[in-house]
């Protein structure tokens, strides 16, 4: 294996347990004082104010804005606007099949309608056991559990979101250098008067609850989280990529039984194992 390729699968996989930290600690976050808005804000203000050297020295001249912002916002406070609301009212080992577990499938519809590739009849099989798994992580097949439509849709939006921005990455071949220069700052500028219409509980909420989420939100997530999924889409591919986040529910599910003491049913155990046969069927085809 190429080196290139070795820290390719190493950012995918510590992409991997990132991005089930951010499901944990984005669950943690809209059950305190902070709203999705002061969330969101504290996530882009932070990286926005981090990455402005970047920003202030691109080359704006040349910017193609219609794929700009398609992948600002792919990646950004629409998709992050839809996880928060959708995490107020539905566990975290969900969220993270309900979104990542649709990745995959989504990458197979861009792979066929954009980038006009062929899809194995493996990987037909896998979208059937993965949609199987998100069933499951909905409590459709239980008569004794809630089916939370709102939280549900909220996490089917976000994933189809956040794939268009892997799609778009895959698609058009920006740089790392250019997705930290322009998505931060797009995102803060287009979302402030947004924020600003709100109201806000930033200054109610606890020093501690602000900090965590300005260090994991604004830091390690906007900046370090958003850097590694983009090197390795470029090195191995918005499908294998999604692949790879697409065990964010498993990893997503341990820590939120480890740390917010949150147990599965037999269903949901059941999706899961689903979701990681999937998978394993989808890296075959």
């Amino acid at each position: 294996m190429k080196h290139e390729n070795i820290y390719a699968y190493g950012a995918a996989c510590l992409s991997v347990v990132i991005w089930a930290g951010w499901i944990i600690l984005s669950r943690l976050g809209v059950q305190t004082a902070l709203t999705p808005y002061d969330i969101t804000l504290l996530r882009f203000g932070t990286a926005a104010l981090i990455t402005l050297p970047f920003s202030l020295t691109y080359n704006w001249k040349t910017v193609k804005w219609n794929q700009v912002l398609l992948i600002a916002l792919g990646c950004g406070f629409p998709y992050t606007m839809l996880s928060f609301f959708g995490l107020k009212t539905i566990k975290a080992a969900n969220a993270g099949v309900l979104v990542n577990g649709m990745l995959p499938v989504l990458g197979l519809l861009f792979t066929y309608f954009w980038f006009k590739g062929k899809i194995s009849a493996l990987k037909y099989l896998s979208v059937i056991l993965l949609l199987l798994a998100n069933f499951c992580m909905m409590n459709l097949f239980s008569n004794n559990a809630e089916f939370n439509g709102l939280g549900v849709a909220f996490m089917l939006c976000a994933a189809c979101v956040f794939s268009t921005y892997m799609a778009a990455i895959k698609r058009w071949g920006y740089s790392m250098k250019d997705v930290v220069s322009f998505v931060p700052i797009i995102n803060a500028i287009l979302f402030i008067p947004i924020w600003l219409s709100t109201s806000s509980q930033i200054v109610h909420a606890p020093l501690s609850d602000v900090l965590l989420q300005v260090i994991y939100q604004g830091i390690i997530v906007s900046i370090g989280a958003l850097l590694l999924i983009t090197y390795a889409v470029q090195r191995l591919g918005s499908e294998t990529m999604a692949v790879f986040l697409s065990y964010v529910p498993v990893v997503t599910a341990l820590l939120a039984f480890l740390i917010l003491k949150e147990a599965l049913s037999l269903q949901e155990l059941i999706g899961i194992v689903l979701c990681t046969i999937g998978l394993y069927v989808y890296t075959k085809g």
